[in-house]
Protein backbone atom coordinates (compact mmCIF):
# COMPACT_ATOMS: atom_id res chain seq x y z
CA UNK A 1 0.00 0.00 0.00
CA UNK A 2 2.76 2.29 1.24
CA UNK A 3 4.34 1.57 -2.24
CA UNK A 4 1.48 2.02 -4.22
CA UNK A 5 1.07 5.93 -2.37
CA UNK A 6 4.49 6.97 -3.41
CA UNK A 7 4.18 5.52 -6.59
CA UNK A 8 0.74 7.92 -6.73
CA UNK A 9 3.12 11.07 -5.38
CA UNK A 10 6.23 10.70 -7.89
CA UNK A 11 3.44 10.41 -10.78
CA UNK A 12 1.48 13.34 -9.29
CA UNK A 13 5.11 15.35 -8.69
CA UNK A 14 6.05 14.58 -12.34
CA UNK A 15 2.75 15.75 -13.38
CA UNK A 16 3.27 18.98 -11.76
CA UNK A 17 6.59 19.64 -12.96
CA UNK A 18 5.46 18.87 -16.89
CA UNK A 19 2.71 21.23 -16.35
CA UNK A 20 5.35 24.18 -15.72
CA UNK A 21 7.49 22.59 -18.76
CA UNK A 22 4.28 22.89 -21.11
CA UNK A 23 3.36 25.86 -20.31
CA UNK A 24 6.84 27.45 -20.22
CA UNK A 25 7.03 26.09 -23.88
CA UNK A 26 4.58 27.79 -25.02
CA UNK A 27 5.28 31.23 -23.58
CA UNK A 28 9.23 31.44 -23.80
CA UNK A 29 9.67 31.19 -27.53
CA UNK A 30 6.92 33.94 -28.17
CA UNK A 31 10.14 36.63 -28.61
CA UNK A 32 11.98 34.23 -30.85
CA UNK A 33 8.77 33.13 -32.98
CA UNK A 34 7.14 36.51 -33.74
CA UNK A 35 9.53 37.36 -36.71
CA UNK A 36 9.07 33.98 -38.55
CA UNK A 37 5.36 33.97 -37.61
CA UNK A 38 5.06 37.74 -38.57
CA UNK A 39 6.26 36.77 -41.71
CA UNK A 40 4.33 34.27 -42.32
CA UNK A 41 1.16 35.96 -42.21
CA UNK A 42 2.73 39.53 -43.80
CA UNK A 43 2.32 41.58 -40.70
CA UNK A 44 3.99 43.65 -38.75
CA UNK A 45 6.03 42.43 -35.49
CA UNK A 46 3.80 45.02 -33.31
CA UNK A 47 0.58 43.25 -35.02
CA UNK A 48 1.69 39.87 -34.41
CA UNK A 49 2.93 40.45 -30.82
CA UNK A 50 -0.68 41.45 -30.35
CA UNK A 51 -1.85 38.28 -31.45
CA UNK A 52 -0.48 36.80 -28.39
CA UNK A 53 -3.36 39.06 -26.60
CA UNK A 54 -5.49 35.67 -27.25
CA UNK A 55 -3.07 33.28 -25.71
CA UNK A 56 -2.53 35.14 -22.22
CA UNK A 57 -6.24 35.89 -22.59
CA UNK A 58 -6.74 31.91 -22.50
CA UNK A 59 -4.66 31.26 -19.65
CA UNK A 60 -6.04 33.89 -17.34
CA UNK A 61 -9.68 32.38 -17.90
CA UNK A 62 -8.94 29.21 -17.57
CA UNK A 63 -7.06 30.17 -14.30
CA UNK A 64 -10.14 31.96 -13.18
CA UNK A 65 -12.28 28.97 -13.43
CA UNK A 66 -10.38 26.57 -12.79
CA UNK A 67 -10.90 26.70 -8.76
CA UNK A 68 -15.11 26.37 -10.02
CA UNK A 69 -14.83 23.50 -12.68
CA UNK A 70 -12.25 21.62 -9.65
CA UNK A 71 -16.08 21.53 -7.76
CA UNK A 72 -17.01 19.30 -10.62
CA UNK A 73 -14.75 17.82 -12.79
CA UNK A 74 -12.16 15.91 -11.14
CA UNK A 75 -8.51 16.65 -12.25
CA UNK A 76 -7.55 13.45 -14.19
CA UNK A 77 -10.53 14.44 -16.60
CA UNK A 78 -9.62 17.96 -16.60
CA UNK A 79 -6.56 16.87 -18.18
CA UNK A 80 -7.82 14.60 -20.52
CA UNK A 81 -10.49 17.01 -21.73
CA UNK A 82 -7.02 19.22 -21.78
CA UNK A 83 -5.62 17.01 -24.50
CA UNK A 84 -9.70 16.71 -26.44
CA UNK A 85 -8.88 20.67 -26.64
CA UNK A 86 -5.18 20.68 -27.25
CA UNK A 87 -5.66 18.44 -31.01
CA UNK A 88 -7.82 20.83 -32.78
CA UNK A 89 -5.46 23.81 -31.19
CA UNK A 90 -2.05 22.46 -33.10
CA UNK A 91 -4.52 21.55 -36.41
CA UNK A 92 -5.07 25.18 -36.25
CA UNK A 93 -1.90 26.20 -36.17
CA UNK A 94 -0.02 24.05 -38.63
CA UNK A 95 -2.90 24.93 -40.91
CA UNK A 96 -3.85 28.42 -40.23
CA UNK A 97 -3.58 30.37 -43.45
CA UNK A 98 -5.26 33.63 -41.71
CA UNK A 99 -5.30 35.63 -38.44
CA UNK A 100 -8.54 34.72 -37.23
CA UNK A 101 -7.36 31.12 -37.13
CA UNK A 102 -4.12 31.59 -35.61
CA UNK A 103 -5.65 33.47 -32.54
CA UNK A 104 -8.08 31.24 -31.97
CA UNK A 105 -5.77 28.18 -32.02
CA UNK A 106 -3.74 30.47 -29.78
CA UNK A 107 -6.51 31.11 -27.32
CA UNK A 108 -7.25 27.60 -27.37
CA UNK A 109 -3.64 26.19 -26.49
CA UNK A 110 -3.96 29.17 -23.61
CA UNK A 111 -7.46 27.86 -22.43
CA UNK A 112 -5.14 24.12 -21.94
CA UNK A 113 -1.71 25.76 -20.61
CA UNK A 114 -3.53 27.77 -17.68
CA UNK A 115 -5.44 24.50 -16.47
CA UNK A 116 -2.38 22.84 -16.47
CA UNK A 117 -0.82 24.75 -14.65
CA UNK A 118 -3.34 25.40 -12.15
CA UNK A 119 -3.50 21.57 -11.33
CA UNK A 120 0.50 21.30 -10.89
CA UNK A 121 0.50 24.13 -8.60
CA UNK A 122 -2.49 22.77 -6.70
CA UNK A 123 -1.03 19.40 -6.14
CA UNK A 124 2.20 20.79 -5.28
CA UNK A 125 0.99 22.84 -2.03
CA UNK A 126 -1.69 19.33 -1.12
CA UNK A 127 1.12 16.92 -1.39
CA UNK A 128 3.91 19.09 0.40
CA UNK A 129 3.49 20.53 3.46
CA UNK A 130 5.43 23.97 4.88
CA UNK A 131 8.91 24.64 3.63
CA UNK A 132 9.43 21.38 1.74
CA UNK A 133 6.10 23.01 -0.47
CA UNK A 134 8.51 25.77 -0.81
CA UNK A 135 11.53 23.65 -1.84
CA UNK A 136 8.95 21.73 -4.57
CA UNK A 137 7.54 24.47 -5.90
CA UNK A 138 10.69 25.98 -6.91
CA UNK A 139 11.73 22.66 -8.48
CA UNK A 140 8.22 22.91 -9.93
CA UNK A 141 8.69 26.14 -11.27
CA UNK A 142 12.23 25.16 -12.80
CA UNK A 143 10.99 23.17 -15.49
CA UNK A 144 9.33 26.38 -16.67
CA UNK A 145 12.95 28.04 -16.49
CA UNK A 146 14.18 24.33 -18.56
CA UNK A 147 11.96 24.79 -21.28
CA UNK A 148 13.14 28.60 -21.57
CA UNK A 149 16.44 26.71 -22.24
CA UNK A 150 15.63 24.10 -24.62
CA UNK A 151 12.84 26.23 -26.81
CA UNK A 152 14.95 28.82 -27.74
CA UNK A 153 18.06 26.44 -29.41
CA UNK A 154 15.04 23.92 -30.68
CA UNK A 155 13.48 27.17 -32.29
CA UNK A 156 16.70 29.24 -33.26
CA UNK A 157 17.81 25.61 -35.15
CA UNK A 158 14.14 25.93 -36.86
CA UNK A 159 14.25 29.18 -38.05
CA UNK A 160 18.14 28.43 -39.38
CA UNK A 161 16.92 25.49 -41.37
CA UNK A 162 13.50 27.13 -42.47
CA UNK A 163 11.56 24.95 -41.06
CA UNK A 164 7.93 26.42 -40.48
CA UNK A 165 7.20 27.78 -36.90
CA UNK A 166 4.51 25.65 -36.12
CA UNK A 167 6.63 22.53 -35.55
CA UNK A 168 7.62 24.17 -32.10
CA UNK A 169 4.20 24.03 -31.24
CA UNK A 170 3.67 20.01 -32.37
CA UNK A 171 6.68 19.75 -30.15
CA UNK A 172 4.97 21.33 -27.20
CA UNK A 173 1.75 19.21 -27.69
CA UNK A 174 3.83 15.81 -27.10
CA UNK A 175 4.92 17.13 -23.88
CA UNK A 176 1.05 17.22 -22.80
CA UNK A 177 0.45 13.98 -24.33
CA UNK A 178 3.13 13.08 -21.94
CA UNK A 179 1.17 14.52 -18.97
CA UNK A 180 -2.03 12.50 -19.98
CA UNK A 181 -0.08 9.19 -19.95
CA UNK A 182 0.82 9.51 -16.82
CA UNK A 183 -2.17 10.52 -15.33
CA UNK A 184 -3.60 7.64 -16.74
CA UNK A 185 -1.35 5.51 -14.54
CA UNK A 186 -1.92 7.14 -11.11
CA UNK A 187 -4.65 7.59 -8.92
CA UNK A 188 -5.32 11.61 -8.16
CA UNK A 189 -5.75 11.54 -4.11
CA UNK A 190 -9.59 13.10 -4.97
CA UNK A 191 -10.41 11.82 -1.21
CA UNK A 192 -7.97 13.36 0.11
CA UNK A 193 -7.41 16.69 -1.68
CA UNK A 194 -11.13 17.86 -1.85
CA UNK A 195 -12.41 16.74 1.61
CA UNK A 196 -8.79 18.87 2.76
CA UNK A 197 -9.96 21.60 0.75
CA UNK A 198 -13.26 21.86 2.46
CA UNK A 199 -12.26 21.40 5.51
CA UNK A 200 -10.16 23.94 5.23
CA UNK A 201 -12.86 26.45 4.12
CA UNK A 202 -14.74 25.49 6.92
CA UNK A 203 -11.74 25.74 9.25
CA UNK A 204 -10.77 29.73 8.34
CA UNK A 205 -12.86 31.97 6.63
CA UNK A 206 -11.49 32.85 3.00
CA UNK A 207 -10.31 36.95 3.84
CA UNK A 208 -7.93 38.68 1.75
CA UNK A 209 -5.51 41.06 3.95
CA UNK A 210 -3.16 43.51 2.47
CA UNK A 211 -0.44 41.13 2.62
CA UNK A 212 -1.93 38.66 0.20
CA UNK A 213 -3.05 42.36 -1.85
CA UNK A 214 0.49 43.17 -1.69
CA UNK A 215 1.91 39.84 -3.05
CA UNK A 216 -0.77 39.50 -5.94
CA UNK A 217 0.47 43.00 -7.17
CA UNK A 218 3.79 42.00 -6.96
CA UNK A 219 3.03 38.79 -8.88
CA UNK A 220 1.73 41.04 -11.52
CA UNK A 221 4.09 43.70 -11.91
CA UNK A 222 7.06 40.72 -11.35
CA UNK A 223 5.34 38.70 -14.48
CA UNK A 224 4.71 41.62 -16.58
CA UNK A 225 8.51 42.63 -16.25
CA UNK A 226 9.87 39.93 -16.85
CA UNK A 227 7.84 39.17 -19.95
CA UNK A 228 8.31 42.47 -21.41
CA UNK A 229 11.52 42.40 -20.74
CA UNK A 230 11.87 38.35 -21.91
CA UNK A 231 9.83 39.32 -25.17
CA UNK A 232 11.35 42.03 -26.34
CA UNK A 233 15.35 41.99 -25.75
CA UNK A 234 15.74 39.52 -28.17
CA UNK A 235 14.67 42.36 -31.19
CA UNK A 236 16.66 44.90 -29.25
CA UNK A 237 20.08 42.84 -29.00
CA UNK A 238 19.44 42.01 -32.63
CA UNK A 239 19.23 46.10 -33.83
CA UNK A 240 21.13 47.50 -30.95
CA UNK A 241 24.46 45.06 -30.95
CA UNK A 242 23.63 43.02 -34.26
CA UNK A 243 23.58 39.78 -32.58
CA UNK A 244 22.80 37.22 -35.23
CA UNK A 245 20.21 34.28 -34.76
CA UNK A 246 22.04 31.54 -32.87
CA UNK A 247 24.07 33.81 -30.96
CA UNK A 248 20.36 35.05 -29.93
CA UNK A 249 19.10 31.71 -29.07
CA UNK A 250 22.39 30.78 -27.23
CA UNK A 251 21.75 33.85 -24.90
CA UNK A 252 18.32 33.54 -24.23
CA UNK A 253 18.70 29.83 -23.46
CA UNK A 254 21.45 31.11 -20.95
CA UNK A 255 19.26 32.73 -19.32
CA UNK A 256 16.76 30.06 -18.51
CA UNK A 257 19.56 27.89 -17.80
CA UNK A 258 20.53 29.66 -15.17
CA UNK A 259 17.28 30.89 -13.79
CA UNK A 260 17.28 26.61 -13.63
CA UNK A 261 20.04 25.84 -11.77
CA UNK A 262 18.78 29.11 -9.84
CA UNK A 263 15.74 27.77 -8.59
CA UNK A 264 17.52 23.99 -6.99
CA UNK A 265 20.24 26.22 -5.37
CA UNK A 266 17.52 28.57 -3.77
CA UNK A 267 14.81 25.27 -3.11
CA UNK A 268 18.03 24.42 -0.67
CA UNK A 269 19.46 27.77 0.47
CA UNK A 270 15.71 29.19 1.17
CA UNK A 271 15.08 26.80 4.33
CA UNK A 272 17.80 28.64 5.86
CA UNK A 273 16.74 32.26 5.72
CA UNK A 274 13.39 34.76 5.83
CA UNK A 275 11.60 34.52 2.74
CA UNK A 276 10.30 38.24 2.86
CA UNK A 277 13.83 39.48 3.11
CA UNK A 278 14.98 36.95 0.66
CA UNK A 279 12.45 38.07 -1.70
CA UNK A 280 13.81 41.78 -0.90
CA UNK A 281 16.90 41.04 -1.66
CA UNK A 282 16.34 39.48 -4.43
CA UNK A 283 14.29 41.65 -6.05
CA UNK A 284 16.70 44.42 -5.44
CA UNK A 285 19.85 42.48 -7.28
CA UNK A 286 17.19 41.39 -10.03
CA UNK A 287 16.88 45.20 -10.79
CA UNK A 288 20.26 46.39 -11.25
CA UNK A 289 21.27 43.65 -13.06
CA UNK A 290 18.24 44.47 -15.62
CA UNK A 291 19.06 48.23 -15.57
CA UNK A 292 22.82 46.90 -16.48
CA UNK A 293 21.83 44.73 -19.50
CA UNK A 294 19.57 47.40 -20.74
CA UNK A 295 22.59 49.67 -20.98
CA UNK A 296 25.32 46.84 -21.75
CA UNK A 297 26.59 46.89 -25.97
CA UNK A 298 29.98 43.99 -25.29
CA UNK A 299 28.13 40.80 -25.69
CA UNK A 300 30.51 39.48 -23.57
CA UNK A 301 29.27 41.38 -20.27
CA UNK A 302 25.70 40.39 -21.70
CA UNK A 303 26.57 36.71 -22.05
CA UNK A 304 27.61 37.21 -18.32
CA UNK A 305 24.88 39.50 -16.79
CA UNK A 306 22.08 37.64 -18.51
CA UNK A 307 22.73 34.09 -16.46
CA UNK A 308 23.49 36.56 -13.81
CA UNK A 309 19.72 37.75 -14.21
CA UNK A 310 18.69 34.32 -14.72
CA UNK A 311 19.94 33.43 -11.44
CA UNK A 312 18.93 36.01 -8.57
CA UNK A 313 15.61 36.25 -10.46
CA UNK A 314 14.71 32.79 -10.68
CA UNK A 315 13.10 32.60 -7.19
CA UNK A 316 10.89 36.04 -6.81
CA UNK A 317 7.72 34.24 -8.53
CA UNK A 318 7.91 30.76 -6.37
CA UNK A 319 8.55 32.82 -3.19
CA UNK A 320 5.72 34.77 -3.87
CA UNK A 321 3.29 32.18 -4.19
CA UNK A 322 4.33 30.65 -1.04
CA UNK A 323 4.27 33.90 1.12
CA UNK A 324 0.92 34.40 -0.44
CA UNK A 325 0.06 30.75 0.44
CA UNK A 326 1.62 31.11 4.21
CA UNK A 327 -0.48 34.19 4.85
CA UNK A 328 -3.49 31.75 5.61
CA UNK A 329 -2.99 28.56 8.18
CA UNK A 330 -4.38 26.28 5.38
CA UNK A 331 -3.81 26.60 1.86
CA UNK A 332 -7.07 26.32 -0.58
CA UNK A 333 -7.33 26.18 -4.12
CA UNK A 334 -8.80 29.93 -4.46
CA UNK A 335 -6.17 31.50 -2.56
CA UNK A 336 -3.11 29.58 -5.19
CA UNK A 337 -5.41 30.53 -7.77
CA UNK A 338 -5.64 33.69 -7.25
CA UNK A 339 -2.17 34.89 -6.74
CA UNK A 340 -1.90 32.67 -10.05
CA UNK A 341 -4.78 34.65 -11.69
CA UNK A 342 -2.50 37.69 -10.50
CA UNK A 343 0.14 36.58 -12.10
CA UNK A 344 -1.33 35.57 -15.07
CA UNK A 345 -2.85 39.21 -15.88
CA UNK A 346 0.65 40.11 -16.06
CA UNK A 347 0.93 37.66 -18.08
CA UNK A 348 -2.08 39.00 -20.26
CA UNK A 349 -1.09 42.81 -20.24
CA UNK A 350 2.29 42.31 -21.31
CA UNK A 351 1.65 42.38 -25.19
CA UNK A 352 -1.52 44.81 -24.56
CA UNK A 353 0.73 47.30 -22.81
CA UNK A 354 4.28 46.70 -24.99
CA UNK A 355 3.18 46.97 -28.29
CA UNK A 356 1.60 50.55 -28.11
CA UNK A 357 4.57 51.43 -26.48
CA UNK A 358 6.90 49.59 -28.58
CA UNK A 359 5.25 51.34 -31.66
CA UNK A 360 4.95 54.94 -30.12
CA UNK A 361 8.23 55.38 -28.22
CA UNK A 362 10.90 51.86 -28.82
CA UNK A 363 11.85 48.68 -27.54
CA UNK A 364 14.51 50.88 -25.26
CA UNK A 365 11.43 52.70 -23.27
CA UNK A 366 9.40 49.05 -23.18
CA UNK A 367 12.58 47.49 -21.32
CA UNK A 368 12.92 50.64 -18.98
CA UNK A 369 9.73 50.33 -17.95
CA UNK A 370 10.22 46.18 -16.91
CA UNK A 371 13.25 47.93 -15.13
CA UNK A 372 11.10 50.11 -13.49
CA UNK A 373 8.16 47.19 -12.60
CA UNK A 374 11.15 45.29 -10.78
CA UNK A 375 11.75 48.16 -8.58
CA UNK A 376 8.83 48.67 -7.78
CA UNK A 377 8.20 45.05 -6.80
CA UNK A 378 11.44 45.36 -4.17
CA UNK A 379 9.58 48.56 -2.36
CA UNK A 380 6.71 46.15 -2.32
CA UNK A 381 8.53 43.20 -0.77
CA UNK A 382 9.70 45.45 1.87
CA UNK A 383 6.76 46.68 2.86
CA UNK A 384 5.47 43.11 3.35
CA UNK A 385 7.94 43.50 6.65
CA UNK A 386 5.42 45.11 8.12
CA UNK A 387 2.04 43.14 7.37
CA UNK A 388 3.11 39.62 6.15
CA UNK A 389 1.79 36.28 8.27
CA UNK A 390 4.24 33.89 6.81
CA UNK A 391 6.54 33.63 9.66
CA UNK A 392 3.45 32.33 12.16
CA UNK A 393 2.21 30.14 9.76
CA UNK A 394 5.58 27.59 8.63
Amino acid sequence: MRKKITKDKIGLTLISFLSYYFIGSIITITGILMKSIARYFHVSMSEISSTFTYLNLGILISILLNSWITNFISLNKQILTGFIFIIPSILGLAYSNNIATFCISIFILGLVGGMTMSIGTFLITCIYNGKNRTSKLLITDSFFSLSGMTFPIIASYFIKHDISWYWIYIMIAMIYFLILIISLNVNFPNHIIYNQKKKYIKQEKYQINISILTLCFAALLYILGQLGFISWIPEYLIQNININIQTLGKLISNFWMSYMIGMWFFSYILNFFDLQKSLLYLTSISTILMYLIIHTKNIQSLIIIMIMLGFFSSAIYTIIITLTALQKKNVSHKLINLILTSGTFGTLLTFIITSPIVSHFGIYITLTISNILYGIISILSWTLKFSSNHTKNL
